[in-house]
């Protein structure tokens, strides 16, 4: 699940099972409220929502948020082998949701941006203060690998942003292999132009585009040359078959500094668990006590329903 910040399928849910916790914006179901209209399922343009046949009751991904109450990454960023899954707070304006949305297809990656606030802005933090964010969210949203891999270095981008539900679920659009040629029985890939395998790939720039960028490819192939250029400069460095004028001309063309190209080598390839996730402490405390007292919700915790969900009311 995306857990959007305009989420469709809350919007869509005619008895109000479905809602975005305040807290940390995680999209719940309720199955006690759930009455199975299965609305979600076709308002999700992800396909993340599903009906369960058996207890005739809508499901979906929660985020693991018994897992990130106790300061663990969910499940699926925990087991991922490859270590490509990274977690972290990023404090948004939400008064400036609906403004956002309305944009037009080709400015929506930079728009949604622009939603996400500087952590370290003081008027940022005053303002969260304000709002009752507790300081180890600030402090964690500072840390976040998503921030920088976001807002900063503009590698990773949202999927199908273009049906305006505003994902918080973001990827780094993926080098494929050159489209090479042949000749004389010899592979021939080389080009003048440094950057010429990112349109000569075998993944169409057009396919990644639509898939990750309303449709703009220049979002795309920004973040595929920013990626090409560290490469290369860490081969500069490691390998040496490339000369340190080449490597930094490429990070020249690429939007990149040798300080910002060290940065997403580190994180990327040197990062520890504690760099991947930054969770911070769940103050679910607070949260309670807008609805119920901490202290009598504190006796039935770790509980949950009492009876499995039936169909019906």
């Amino acid at each position: 699940c995306n857990h959007c910040l305009n989420p469709s399928c809350v919007a869509s849910c005619p008895s109000g099972a479905l809602y975005k916790r305040g807290e940390d914006g995680i999209v719940l179901l309720d199955q006690n409220r759930c009455r199975a209209w299965r609305a979600c399922v076709a308002a999700c343009p992800y396909k993340k929502t599903f009906f369960n046949w058996s207890t005739g009751k809508s499901e979906k991904c929660i985020l693991c948020y018994p897992r990130l109450e106790t300061g663990q990454a969910p499940a699926c960023f925990h087991s991922c082998v490859g270590r490509i899954r990274y977690l972290g707070v990023l404090l948004y304006d939400a008064s400036r949701i609906e403004e956002v949305a309305k944009r037009p297809a080709e400015e929506l990656v930079e728009a949604q941006r622009s939603l996400i606030l500087d952590p370290n802005d003081p008027a940022v933090i005053a303002a969260a203060r304000a709002n009752g964010i507790h300081d180890s969210v600030i402090e964690s949203a500072q840390r976040s690998p998503v921030y920088k891999f976001v807002k900063e270095w503009k590698i990773a981008l949202p999927p199908h942003i273009e049906f305006r539900t505003l994902p918080m679920l973001f990827y780094v659009p993926p080098m494929a292999p050159v489209m090479a040629s042949k000749e004389t029985g010899t592979v021939k890939n080389s080009s003048e132009d440094l950057f010429h395998d990112i349109d000569e790939a075998r993944v169409p720039m057009r396919f990644l585009a639509n898939l990750l960028g309303a449709g703009n490819e220049g979002k795309v192939r920004y973040a595929l040359r920013k990626q090409k250029a560290v490469r290369w400069y860490r081969r500069a460095l490691t390998v040496g078959d490339i000369t340190d004028a080449q490597a930094a001309e490429m990070l020249a063309q690429a939007d990149c500094t040798p300080e910002e190209a060290e940065a997403i080598y580190r994180l990327t390839s040197l990062c520890t668990f504690d760099d991947r996730f930054v969770i911070p402490p769940m103050h679910r405390e607070e949260a309670i006590e807008m609805l119920a007292d901490p202290l009598e919700h504190k006796q039935s915790t770790g509980f949950g329903f009492l009876t499995g969900p039936r169909r019906g009311l």
